[in-house]
């Protein structure tokens, strides 16, 4: 046992192998099998309802191909290259050196050791939670930082940052400071119930993790993101009068059109549906008021008034939900694993609760296993996996959101040359990668590209015979 405190008085050091099996047989049975109806649930759910031809019907001639030439000139293209080549260096080696520390801690007793350290002198257990989660964020978030800093000084020298470099740290310490808040009512609730319950705390984690993550959703357009931007509401004008009418006559109840203060930190553009039900509400940036037409703005929101009308958000936060419930199932099946607690430096749990007068004499007997806050690096480690292998899964299913949204703003607008045009700016001015690989697809891209949006405009133009939009560029 890699465990150097492991005291000999624990039951589950002497504990034949097969009753401390035994004792958890049955719940990790039923366990197992909760996980697999809940990522089955989850499959059927996505499989279902996400729009994998978001523009359904035949097209005349065929669909067109997406090719970034004919609609964005060869400086252009050179520089999306470029800029997508130089940010690509800092965003996978920062990728991969968190993953590193992380499952280094986690899958390895150095995580165990060192939390051991940090709180030997704390007896109280949610404050040796509370501390092990700082610690853990906060040398994640710091292995981090140089790559952060490296890809936020690439952005500067292409033009798309506008914050300084004090304002860029200070929101990179409220980042933080939103992912210990997270983790740390996450984690606490996790660790009393597994205490409180060690042979059955799934249940209630799984339920609880339902509930965090609709709190979340409802919680994060009025909590989070007024953390990083102040939002003000579209000023009276033709403008917002058009944008309302629009939603109005979409069908779909927005309670404001707000705008965003992106401008102090960017020059790019964007706009985005937030929240669910009383509160959603259009976000628009600041510098999209100032850099396109009122037509070309009209476009982007009816693309956001799809994301409402389908309520995409909330579809989100219930798949999101099950897949949470699931995880939890499957987590504990990974924390009540005696190999996998004995790679992380961890004891296995006990296989009977012990009495009052053994855990006075030493209270770490109720803390073996994943009850003990030193197993926080394990339970983190596996987060950091699970989040890394669903990536690709929530990328392919929001490219096609987006996609249905964008066809949403075709049919609503009927305006496919303004659309393209549009898709274009935006793509120039954010520097947006025009022909990204399978890799970067899989790990960052969640929208489709900008000629991929372009050809599904005249994919719309050819189906409803109206004018297709000609070639954007002129060789």
């Amino acid at each position: 046992m890699s465990d150097a405190t492991a005291d000999p008085r624990d039951p589950s050091e002497t504990a034949p192998p097969a009753a401390e099996a035994g004792a958890y047989r049955r719940p990790r049975t039923a366990a197992a099998v909760a996980a697999a109806v809940l990522f089955a649930a989850v499959a059927v759910v996505i499989a279902v309802t996400t729009p994998w031809n978001p523009l359904p019907g035949s097209v005349p001639g065929g669909h067109v191909r997406p090719d970034p030439a004919p609609d964005f000139s060869p400086a252009e293209i050179h520089r999306a290259a470029a800029f997508d080549h130089a940010l690509n260096w800092p965003a996978y080696l920062r990728l991969v050196t968190a993953l590193v520390v992380v499952l280094g801690l986690g899958f390895s007793p150095l995580g165990a050791r060192l939390l051991g350290r940090l709180t030997a002198r704390t007896r109280r257990w949610p404050l040796r939670v509370l501390v092990g989660t700082v610690v853990l964020t906060s040398l994640t978030w710091l292995v981090s930082m140089p790559f952060a800093a490296w890809g936020e000084s690439i952005l500067r020298d292409y033009g798309l940052s506008t914050q300084s470099w004090t304002g860029w740290f200070t929101d990179q310490l409220k980042s933080l400071g939103v992912t210990w808040v997270t983790y740390a009512i996450a984690l606490l609730l996790l660790v009393g119930l597994i205490r409180r319950f060690p042979r059955y705390w799934w249940t209630g984690a799984a339920a609880g993790a339902c509930v965090l993550v609709v709190a979340a959703s409802f919680a994060y357009p009025v909590m989070v993101e007024p953390v990083f931007n102040k939002f003000h509401s579209l000023p009276a004008g033709k403008l917002r009068t058009d944008l309302l009418d629009m939603a109005r006559r979409d069908g779909v109840p927005v309670s404001d059109v707000l705008v965003a203060d992106a401008s102090r930190r960017t020059t790019s553009l964007n706009a985005y549906v937030s929240g669910f039900g009383s509160t959603r509400r259009i976000v628009v940036y600041d510098t999209l008021l100032t850099s396109m037409s009122t037509p070309r703005i009209e476009s982007i929101v009816a693309h956001e008034l799809g994301h409402a009308k389908n309520d995409d958000v909330l579809h989100g936060t219930l798949i999101g939900a099950l897949g949470a419930a699931g995880g939890v199932c499957l987590l504990y099946l990974l924390l009540t694993s005696p190999r996998l607690l004995r790679r992380a430096g961890m004891s296995a749990p006990a296989a009977r609760r012990p009495g009052r007068e053994e855990a006075a004499r030493d209270p770490s007997v109720r803390n073996r296993g994943a009850a003990d806050p030193r197993a926080l690096a394990l339970t983190l480690a596996l987060i950091a996996l699970a989040t890394q292998v669903e990536g690709p899964v929530q990328n392919l299913v929001s490219r096609h959101i987006e996609a249905r949204a964008d066809a949403h703003a075709l049919n609503l607008t009927r305006d496919p040359m303004t659309f393209a045009t549009m898709q274009h700016e935006l793509s120039v001015r954010n520097i947006s990668t025009l022909t990204p690989d399978a890799v970067e697809t899989q790990l960052w891209s969640d929208h489709p590209t900008g000629p991929e949006r372009i050809a599904m405009a005249r994919d719309w133009a050819r189906m409803h015979h109206v004018a297709e939009p000609p070639p954007l560029v002129h060789h």
